[in-house]
């Protein structure tokens, strides 16, 4: 899903202090760039990388569309015999609780329209007819999926595609975090691919941990649109602005998504969504949910979910706007 609509904004941390902070990991993993920065704490530097590269390789080989012996990528093939470890039964828990309370906007199986647009890991589609867009329909639906007792996914189209781009990261973020917290840091800040959660405050300032979120209207210069304060909280942000397209006939700037329910690109005038959530794999999904669900409907989306809080950029008119949700802290 991501891959299709999304562009995940870059989030840098914002400190004033000089002061070198006591580790940094810095690397690439899941397709992106990742940052891992915290406090004291006495086991080895080699040995907390070793552990972090071992995540990252476990959590791959169970969700990794890009790697065609992971087990999603068997999944995908019709491989009924694969049983999920823990990790991917977490994530398919997830996915199933943000589909219900997204009216099934937020659906992982719209794998089989990324493809078929050309902007997932199999081959594109040359031309998508009516017939190829009637059976791509039928297979996507998350609930066609099962997950078993004895953690075997079953599905009721051999060819339905599972893609869990829009929560996999998300979710290794809270997993490096928790490593940490069991090494006994007590600060640290986890960012993967502009996916951050953060406890405790930045060892630099002794404050909590600043983070800047990019403007979605800036051209060839960066800018900053928010810089706020997060402290034993995840934020995660999606926006697809740098596909905008204006309107000729009303002016108006859109970008285009994809329905999952009608596999059709719909208009949007949200060009960017921004989540603060207890978890990661929460801000995740549900900052991927907000960039497809029509305005209104995500705002009042929002007001329901305890402990979610949402900041979104619209264009409207090509004018651009904030918005906030209520306990969002500015």
């Amino acid at each position: 899903m991501r891959k299709l609509i999304l562009i995940s904004f870059l989030l840098i941390f914002v400190n004033c202090s000089e002061t070198k902070l006591v580790e940094v990991h810095q690397g690439y993993a899941l397709g992106t760039s990742y940052s891992i920065q915290y406090g004291t704490i006495n086991t080895p530097y080699d040995q907390v990388q070793q552990g972090i590269d071992s995540l990252f390789t476990v959590i791959n080989a169970s969700m990794s569309t890009y790697i065609p012996t992971s087990d999603i990528s068997k999944i995908n093939k019709g491989d009924s015999s694969v049983k999920v470890n823990a990790h991917f039964k977490t994530v398919f828990a997830k996915a199933t609780e943000v589909w219900k309370a997204t009216y099934g906007f937020f659906d992982p199986t719209v794998g089989a329209w990324v493809n078929a647009y050309g902007f997932g890991p199999e081959k594109p589609l040359n031309i998508l007819t009516d017939e190829n867009k009637a059976h791509l329909k039928k297979i996507t639906g998350w609930n066609s999926i099962e997950l078993t007792k004895e953690n075997f996914v079953k599905k009721k189209h051999a060819e339905t595609y599972l893609d869990f781009n829009a929560l996999a990261k998300g979710y290794t973020v809270d997993v490096l975090g928790d490593y940490l917290a069991q090494l006994g840091a007590a600060n640290y800040l986890v960012e993967i691919g502009g996916e951050i959660v953060a406890h405790g405050v930045s060892p630099k300032t002794a404050e909590p941990w600043r983070i800047a979120i990019d403007d979605p209207n800036q051209q060839e210069e960066r800018d900053l649109i928010q810089v706020l304060s997060l402290k034993d909280e995840a934020i995660a942000t999606s926006g697809n602005y740098r596909k905008s397209r204006i309107d000729s006939i009303t002016g108006e700037r859109y970008v285009h998504s994809i329905n999952p329910l009608t596999g059709n690109a719909v208009k949007s005038n949200v060009l960017s969504a921004s989540v603060r959530a207890p978890d990661c794999m929460s801000a995740d999904a549900y900052a991927t949910a907000l960039m497809v669900l029509p305005f209104e409907k995500s705002k009042a989306l929002i007001e329901r979910l305890p402990q979610i809080e949402a900041y979104w950029v619209t264009a409207f008119n090509d004018s651009v706007q904030e918005h906030f949700s209520r306990g969002w802290k500015q």
